[in-house]
């Protein structure tokens, strides 16, 4: 992963768990806690709680996220690879689960 992430959304039935594998560190926003994980670090973002996390290492990492129940996530992320779609569009968002709440934590 590079700089940044997602804006600030959250699952109504989905938990997200976060876990950073290696690089640099992840800013992370659940509800109105704020912390930075480092590899090796997990957390889990409940659904229904807003979350936004932002990738702020120099060098290229990598994060595993995991969803529970899957639901539409996969469906989710298969639109937004195609050409025009975004994680930011709150119709595909809203249309797979989700609500779009606030902007990324680095803009």
């Amino acid at each position: 992963m590079t700089r940044g992430g997602p804006p600030r959304h959250l699952h109504y039935e989905q938990e997200e768990w976060f876990y950073v594998i290696e690089g640099g560190e992840v800013l992370i926003e659940i509800g109105q806690e704020k912390m930075r994980l480092k590899p090796g670090d997990s957390v889990l973002a409940p659904r229904k709680v807003p979350h936004a996390w932002a990738y702020i290492g120099d060098n290229p990492g990598r994060m595993l996220l995991a969803f529970a129940p899957a639901g539409k996530m996969e469906a989710f992320f298969r639109e937004t690879s195609k050409p025009g779609n975004h994680f930011g569009d709150a119709k595909l968002m809203r249309d797979h689960g989700m609500e779009l709440v606030g902007p990324p934590l680095l803009t």
